[in-house]
């Protein structure tokens, strides 16, 4: 396996601005990825803080350690849904601060094994953690119409989801699709093109949030911050689609109204042009940032 993934963190000088207020603190980097945010803090930071760093993908978090190779790392193989209680097992009672980078890395994208991108052909996968036993293909192969046209429309906001359904139930009548290839040649052959965008690209969207129930995860990860960030610290989310911001949206919108939080930027922040110039995977990177009340 190739370490030579190219990896840019999005808007990792803004998050980090907004995000560390206190240089000995402890944070969390809820998705480590191949650790360019994580670097970044660090060498902001003094030598007494600490950044637990999770990742559900284990090849990622090995690349990161190596990459980044801090001793102020504590990189955690589990989801950051799990991160007041692996805090509370270190003897930590809250974090400084947290980041939940809701996007793929390019390590994940750019690499056809795990099926996440419709430009290179490989397996229909799309697991984040490999030791999960539902994948795609588990999904466009097995899961009953009403089923695929619920995740299509609900999770890709796909207006053709009952043509794109239907065509997935016809095609695998005839042989299982295994490939990213095979299925974006299914959803081909049903809708057409209309500018630059590809039109397998929600369809892709849509499986890759059913196979890792990415939805319900957000939220859950949301229902932590109470029990995970302490009074004064901040929690920076960023999303890349409309679902994820509106879920984080509303949720950091009822935490201001209780009483006990701040909204630190009333609405989304968006990279700069330059950055998006330079890294188009930022073009979509929506962030919105809370505080704890003291």
């Amino acid at each position: 396996m190739s370490e030579n993934w190219t990896h840019i963190p999005i808007m990792a000088n803004q998050i980090a601005d907004l995000l560390l207020l206190n240089p000995d603190g402890v944070y969390i980097d809820g998705t480590l990825g191949l650790g360019g945010h994580t670097r970044l803090f660090l060498s902001r930071l003094s030598p007494k803080a600490r950044i637990f760093g999770f990742d559900k993908d284990e090849d990622a978090l090995r690349m990161a350690q190596a990459r980044v190779a801090d001793k102020r790392l504590y990189p955690v193989h589990a989801s950051y849904t799990q991160a007041p209680e692996v805090l509370r097992k270190a003897g930590i009672d809250k974090a400084d601060g947290a980041l939940f980078d809701l996007g793929l890395s390019s390590y994940q994208l750019d690499n056809p094994a795990r099926g996440f991108s419709l430009l290179q052909n490989g397996p229909l996968d799309m697991r984040f953690d490999l030791s999960a036993t539902l994948t795609a293909a588990d999904i466009v192969n097995t899961w009953p119409l009403d089923r695929l046209e619920y995740i299509l429309k609900e999770y890709g906001e796909e207006r053709q989801a009952n043509k794109i359904a239907l065509a997935i139930m016809k095609a695998r009548k005839e042989a299982a699709i295994t490939t990213t290839q095979a299925l974006k040649q299914i959803v081909e052959s049903v809708v057409p093109r209309y500018g630059k965008k590809h039109p397998a690209t929600q369809t892709f969207q849509a499986l890759r949030i059913a196979c890792n129930d990415e939805l319900n995860t957000v939220q859950a990860a949301l229902n932590t911050l109470e029990q995970l960030i302490r009074p004064g610290g901040r929690a920076a989310i960023l999303t890349f689609h409309s679902l994820e911001d509106r879920l984080v949206k509303n949720h950091f919108k009822a935490l201001a109204q209780n009483g006990n939080w701040i909204l630190v930027n009333k609405h989304a922040l968006s990279p700069a042009y330059d950055e998006i110039r330079q890294n188009r995977r930022a073009r979509s990177a929506k962030l919105r940032v809370i505080e704890r009340k003291k």
